[in-house]
Order: C-alpha cells, then structure tokens, then sequence
C-alpha cells in the first residue's frame, strides 16, 4: 500500500506541475494533500476498528464470565487501544507521503508523541484494572495494594516524561538519565511526600497496623472512624458524621493511632463507666439492714456465706462486738457492690469470659467511684448505648436501697449543714 501512497503523491504533484505550478508549490501541495487524505483514512482506520471492538469483542467480553475483561471496559482499555490504528498508518505512511524533511521529522516526533502518551494511558488503564479487580477480593482489606500501584502509574509518568524529553532533544534515553542524576536531590525534594507516604503504607500493610474497614481514633487529625482508602500519600477516614478527613499516611507511622479492631474481632465491647457515692452514706450494716438485704435474691447466698464467714473470724480472733470498729463487719458500700457483680453476672448481655469488675477507685472530693468495667456480648454501637444505659438506669434506681448516695456537686449532706445553719 505504501507504494500506491508514493504514486499517487507523485502523481498529484506531477499534475499540479503539468497545471502550471512551479515545482515548490507542487511538491508542498500535493504532499500536503495526501497528508490530509492518510489522515481521513487514518481516522476511517479507527472508526472500523472501534465499531468492531463494540459490536463483536465487547459483547463477546461482557457475556464472559471473567471480571477482569470487564474491568478493562470500565476503564477502557480497548477504546485507547483503537487509538494506536490511526497513529502507527500514519506512522507508517508519512515517509511515502511527506518527504520533505523539516515536515516529515515534525510529524514523525508528534506521532512518537502521541505513542508514549497512548501509551501510558494504556499502562494505566490496567493498573487500575488490577488494582479494581484485586479490591474484589476480602484480603485486599488487609493488604491493600492502591500504593503500590499510584507508585507504579507515578513510575510509568516520569519514564514517558523523559522518553518525551528524549524525543524532543534527538538523545537516547540512557545519556538523559545519567545527566539527570545531579538532580536527584530535587526529585527526592519534590516526591517526598510520596515517598514518605509509600513507605508508611508498606508499614502498615505489612505490620497488619491497618486496613480498609478499620475503625480508628487519631484526636490529632479529628479522625474518628472507619478507614474507606488507603493510598500513596494519604489515609482517607469517615468520621461517624459522615465528615471525611483525611490523613497524610506517613503521619500514621511516625505518630500514634488507635485501631479498634482488637475490640471488633473479640466480639466484645467494654463499658467502662463509674459513680460517684457520697462517702457520708457509707456505713456497717446492722442486723435490719442485713435481713433487709436478704430479701434480694441475688444477694441472699452472698450474705448468708459471708456472714458466716465473718463471725468465724471474729470469734476466731475473739474480737469485742460491743465496738462496732472491732473485728470484720459488712459494709453498705461492700454489698452493694457484692450486689453490682450478681446482677451483671445474671445479664445475657454481658460478656462472662472477659475482664469482670467492679471496683473502688481513688476517693477524691466529689465521693467515692464505684467503677463497672465489663464487656457487652455485642460490638454493635446502637446495641451498646442501650445496654449501657440499662444497666446504669438500674443501678442509680438500685443505689438508695442500699442507704446510698450518690454525689452531686453541691452534695446532699452539703446542703442539709447548709440549711440546719
């Protein structure tokens, strides 16, 4: 065919010179002509092309089973591919249709051009196929592979970059990279961010710190809740309102985080959560109080075994009982809290086989924490809240029959000195 290009170019040329044009004008005319028309067939070329790959090989594709190909659709592939028929017949045909030097090498260099972007384009286009198809599979949560594939598309960049710069001086490619090597410490200045990034998401892919799905807590960064992307340079985090902030992924290494997925895979979700009890209530019970506090039924079998447990010690070491200091003696506070740990334990919905307690902490002035620290049997946040919230609706309702109180600022006993005065 090229040889039928190159006679009919020189056959318009030797018209137009018969017509009367002198050879300059012909030859630049009639070669310009012919450009014009490879251009027309170059661009028919395309149009068959692409009407076969829709008509015939994407219907083909789309009724396969395979999700790659379909992949390839989405980001397509096929239709940069149809790209490169129009570019390599005119790359193929400029010599016998425009031989004037200066125009041909032009051309020519706008073509390679164009081959090196197509090209990248085309590079791109399955990386992003890869990195899609791979994202279909339940692992990629935990090991992500979108930073390795930006750091490949940035790779695939800067090499068509220089290959373009190459074209355009007439160098190879080697000589450029060698004479580029000065300004290395440029380049590391300029994609530091990326390639501090890269790093901290190898980190924390292959230390198993974070995956997609995740929720995490970073005050720092405003970020409360679930990791939705993890790329180059930046950790992406949905925050319970719905706000999206994001994080630069290096900031994730070189600070600290804290990853909630120990609690979500443990199938348990800790209430930690204390009342404060005015120390002025805090009394030893005496005989009514005990029989009063018999009637409760998860209390019964504690205070019946304690209490002969108490009074084998005190005549044991034959303490005096007219002091109520003397020996050992049950507490309203003790109970209550031997009554906390029967009732969570009769709950369904508290974890049994995870830490358990209920404990004093440090009595400071505003009274005397009682701390429930337990596991509810769900990880669910809605669940949670209402088993929460029904175990302390029971237990401030629960505290004054124990002759408690709970302390408010100003405190109960506060105000009664206040009024007697």
């Amino acid at each position: 065919m090229d040889v039928y290009i190159r006679q009919a170019t020189n056959w318009l040329i030797g018209l137009l010179t018969d017509a009367g044009a002198n050879n300059a004008f012909a030859r630049w005319t009639g070669e310009f002509t012919m450009l014009l028309m490879l251009i027309l067939l170059s661009y028919f070329g395309y149009w068959v092309t692409w009407k076969l790959m829709r008509k015939i090989l994407i219907p083909i594709i789309q009724r396969s089973k395979n999700q790659f190909d379909d992949l390839l659709i989405r980001h397509r592939f096929f239709r940069k591919v149809s790209y490169l028929v129009p570019a390599l017949m005119l790359y193929y045909f400029i010599d016998d249709t425009i031989t004037i030097p200066i125009l041909n090498s032009f051309i020519s260099t706008i073509l390679e051009l164009f081959f090196v972007l197509n090209s990248i384009l085309i590079i791109n286009s399955i990386l992003s196929t890869i990195n899609d198809f791979y994202d279909r599979y339940d692992f990629s949560k935990h090991h992500p592979i979108k930073g390795v594939i930006q750091v490949l598309k940035i790779v695939s960049y800067i090499g068509g970059f220089l290959i373009a710069i190459a074209l355009l001086i007439d160098r190879d490619i080697s000589s450029l990279v060698i004479s580029l090597g000065a300004l290395s410490a440029v380049m590391l200045l300029i994609f530091k961010d990326p390639i501090l990034g890269f790093v901290g998401g190898l980190q924390l892919i292959f230390n198993k710190m974070l995956s997609i799905g995740d929720w995490i807590s970073m005050p720092k960064f405003g970020a409360d809740g679930i990791v939705t992307e993890i790329n180059l340079t930046t950790v992406k985090v949905q925050n319970w309102d719905k706000t999206i902030v994001t994080i630069p992924t290096y900031s994730l290494i070189s600070g600290s985080f804290q990853n909630w997925r120990g609690m979500e895979e443990s199938g348990g979700r800790r209430i930690k959560r204390s009342i404060n009890i005015d120390m002025d209530s805090i009394r030893f019970c005496s005989d009514e109080m005990l029989e009063k506090f018999k009637k409760v039924h998860v209390l019964k079998p504690y205070l019946e075994k304690t209490e002969i447990t108490l009074e084998e010690y005190n005549e044991e070491h034959k303490i005096d009982s007219s002091s109520i200091v003397n020996g050992r003696r049950q507490t309203n506070i003790g109970v209550f809290r031997a009554y906390l740990k029967a009732y969570l334990r009769n709950r369904s919905d508290v974890h049994q086989n995870m830490t358990f307690l209920v404990r004093q902490l440090q009595p400071h002035e505003k009274g005397l924490p009682i701390e429930i620290y337990v596991f509810t049997t769900t990880i669910e946040w809605g669940k949670y809240e209402d088993i929460q919230s029904d175990i302390f609706d029971h237990v401030m309702a629960a505290i004054p029959e124990f002759d408690l109180q709970i302390y408010q600022y100003p405190s109960n006993s506060g105000i009664k000195e206040a009024v007697m005065k």
